[in-house]
């Protein structure tokens, strides 16, 4: 049985985009090939690292890639985390569908927060409704209201 392939696809890779993609190789490595990327590079978040961290999945070694470096890549599915991703998706040829699942931002939470435990709240909630996600994977797709691209 093959692996449905699988791209999470946030404006700068730096945070939500990172935490599917770990999600899904920790959670359904062998139901999934899992990858993330961002219309922009932002780095990646230390925050993301360490709450990722702190549920037992390591993405420290994970880098922010651009979208442009999957050319040629045929994907199953593109799931935009974020609003921007999605109104500024590039376009899948093929047989890929693009669904958008969108996740609060947690930068955007935690920018008003003034105590580190304040901060990692959002983050703490953000990544575990991602993990909710992921674990109905690949089923939730369907369910998404995905659209189709391409075809």
């Amino acid at each position: 049985m093959s692996r449905v392939k699988i791209l999470f696809l946030c404006t700068g890779n730096s945070c939500r985009s990172q935490m599917a993609e770990g999600w899904a190789k920790h959670l359904k490595s062998g139901e999934l090939e899992a990858y993330s990327a961002g219309i922009e590079t932002h780095g990646l978040n230390p925050y993301a690292v360490r709450v990722m961290k702190e549920s037992g999945v390591d993405i420290s070694a994970y880098k922010s890639k651009l979208v442009t470096e999957f050319r040629g890549v045929s994907f199953d599915y593109v799931v935009t985390v974020c609003g921007h991703a999605n109104e500024t998706c590039p376009f899948f040829p093929g047989k890929t569908k693009v669904v958008h699942v969108g996740f609060d931002d947690p930068p955007k939470l935690a920018a008003g927060e003034t105590t580190e435990e304040g901060k990692l709240k959002h983050y703490r909630r953000v990544r575990d409704e991602i993990r909710d996600f992921v674990m109905r994977l690949p089923e939730a797709l369907d369910e998404a209201g995905n659209s189709e691209q391409g075809g």
